[in-house]
């Protein structure tokens, strides 16, 4: 089921929504503070991608099997247990969703927050036909799930315009192999970088993040993965005695050795940089490969 357009852009503007926004958000990112294993987990940091859509697609996946089995009459067992794990795997999904959706910017926590409503609708309906499935009321039961795979339709396109028109979950850290040509690039001189603290220079259509320490270079791609956060402004701290920027926006660390993912929201690396320093203190990049 597809909203109109307006509608979704009206949902992006509604102040009036930034009373439950903001202190649901506040509350959510105090539970689980930035950096904690469960927050990571929830995010999708060890996969290494986010954990909310294959979870959400478990339990829209099995609210559309149970409109088929009702509509064919099977035996209603088959369509109960079908319900049920659907039911069971939307509550690791919701966690996972209203993780993500704490750290998210404030036009796509509005958005974000009607597709929870929604979708919290949706479980209240299936829930109810569950119970009336198990009380031999089939169908009132069926009329419920019926109603129910609607508004799932409807929180599924409100995620859908937060994926894809909002970009909230997808990489924002651009690869960078079709806009950096393979082989070596002069970047700067050594000496024209300060020790010890980062910043941005360009290369082409690239921003990038340059840590100098002495005659040792860092350099990755300076827009966060997450939501596109300027690296070069964050903090640098030592994580299990490896060097990491940790993103002023959202949190999101990342090592500066390969770009590596260490702490969430993000779950997408840096884009990382091989460097070269040649004798006469030009610093070279290329993009590093993954092999």
């Amino acid at each position: 089921m597809s909203l109109p357009v307006g509608v979704t852009d009206r949902i992006e503007h509604m102040r009036s929504l930034d009373r439950v926004v903001v202190p649901l958000a506040k509350l959510i990112r105090r539970r689980l503070p930035l950096g904690s294993p469960v927050r990571d987990l929830l995010h999708g940091v060890p996969t290494g991608h986010p954990l909310h859509p294959p979870l959400a697609t478990v339990s829209l996946g099995c609210f559309t099997a149970t409109a088929v089995l009702d509509v064919i009459d099977v035996d209603p067992r088959a369509s109960e247990a079908v319900l049920a794990t659907g039911i069971a795997a939307a509550i690791p999904a919701a966690a996972a969703g209203l993780t993500d959706w704490s750290v998210l910017h404030l036009e796509q926590q509005r958005v974000g927050l009607v597709h929870v409503l929604v979708n919290m609708a949706a479980l209240g309906l299936y829930s109810g036909s569950l119970l009336l499935r198990l009380a031999g009321r089939h169908q009132a039961a069926r009329a419920l799930a019926f109603a129910g795979l609607g508004a799932a339709g409807i929180g599924g396109n409100l995620g859908g315009h937060l994926a894809y028109r909002m970009a909230a979950g997808p990489s924002h850290a651009e690869q960078t192999t079709h806009l950096v040509p393979l082989g070596w690039h002069d970047l700067c001189r050594l000496w024209d970088l300060p020790d010890g603290r980062p910043v941005t220079r360009r290369l082409g259509y690239i921003h990038l993040f340059v840590l100098r320490h002495g005659t040792d270079v860092k350099v990755l791609a300076d827009r966060c993965s997450h939501l596109a956060g300027p690296l070069h402004q964050g903090r640098l701290i030592l994580e299990d005695d490896e060097a990491c920027v940790v993103c002023p926006w959202h949190g999101s660390t990342f090592r500066l050795e390969d770009g590596g993912v260490v702490h969430g929201p993000a779950t997408a690396p840096q884009p990382s940089f091989e460097v070269n320093v040649r004798g006469d203190g030009i610093v070279q990049v290329r993009p590093r490969q993954v092999i």
